[in-house]
């Protein structure tokens, strides 16, 4: 899988490029549905099979008081995307330059670009360019111009209601973990990179790696059991996430600390990615650091017990 700066990096395959043109926010099963829909029309014919993205979530730049946080890294998200048989993908830089193009122009750059279009695969109901000028009609339109077929890909549903990134971040929120993981069609994890911290865990006898995650969908506070994907190995952990009460550090957003058990290794400005398993208990606060100490004793037995 090649990651793309530009349409022209691929080269202008002499048997044309398969879109698949969408935010994918998570990954979900609806998204997967999109991509591989567009990967099996590029074997039909021969062609190259594209994931067209972008980053920053383009509400994030032209609405950001309605933008909604996240449910996945970029890196993490293009991982994701990686493991379904594309060859390629292009994360477009979302700016406010990219929000004045139309729709009917943002395909033609691509078409371009790439040099041929073959197909192009959407979401139901997928809308993109300036003030949502692009739409399904409109790509059927130019396909007929620009000789390249259009599919819409149907909605998945799971239950009574279709799989959506906004149906997954309110599960979530809730701590849903288990509807989460099967709308993901995959455990709920999330990346970030491993920053500096007050280090009071090694000081504690835990030593945590703190990880940075801004502008994500959580769950709610407290500690769980969790694995972490960290290169060949995949150890165990318990974690925090929340606003440390005990510290009384005054901080105002969730802090996400991991406790990998039976590691010792420095992760400082690595990405690590992080699994939630189980909530072992809500956030807390305790009469003093020795309680504190106890307390996390027991919740790494807990971990033990639920990981196996």
């Amino acid at each position: 899988m090649r990651l793309l700066g530009d349409p022209s990096d691929l080269g202008h395959p002499s048997s044309g490029v398969c879109l698949a043109l969408g935010m994918f926010d998570g990954v979900h099963l609806g998204h997967q549905h999109v991509v591989r829909h567009a990967v099996l029309d590029a074997r039909a014919l021969g062609a190259k099979s594209v994931v067209v993205t972008f980053d920053p979530h383009p509400l994030a730049v032209v609405l950001p008081e309605r933008a909604p946080r996240l449910l996945q890294s970029l890196p993490q998200r293009l991982r994701a995307l990686g493991t379904l048989g594309v060859d390629a993908i292009l994360p477009i830089h979302f700016t406010r330059e990219v929000a004045q193009v139309d729709g009917d122009r943002f395909i033609r750059q691509l078409a371009a670009g790439f040099g041929r279009l073959r197909s192009v695969t959407v979401g139901s109901g997928f809308q993109f360019g300036h003030r949502r000028s692009g739409n399904v009609a409109l790509l059927r339109e130019l396909g007929r111009e620009l000789h390249f077929v259009t599919h819409e890909a149907a909605a998945i549903h799971v239950g009574d209601d279709r799989v959506s990134s906004t149906r997954i971040r309110a599960a979530l929120r809730e701590g849903r973990l288990g509807d989460v993981a099967e709308l993901l069609g995959r455990p709920y994890a999330l990346a970030g990179t491993v920053i500096h911290g007050r280090q009071l865990g090694r000081t504690l006898g835990f030593p945590t790696a703190n990880i940075d995650v801004p502008n994500l969908e959580l769950p709610p506070n407290g500690v769980y059991a969790a694995r972490v994907r960290l290169g060949d190995s995949d150890p165990l952990a318990v974690l925090n996430l929340g606003l440390r009460p005990t510290l009384q550090d005054g901080v105002s957003v969730p802090r996400l600390e991991v406790h990998l058990l039976d590691f010792d290794g420095d992760l400082y400005g690595s990405e690590i990615e992080v699994e939630f398993v189980q909530q072992l208990r809500p956030e807390q606060k305790f009469p003093s650091l020795d309680a504190l100490q106890t307390q996390i004793r027991r919740d790494v037995d807990a971990a033990r017990q639920v990981l196996g």
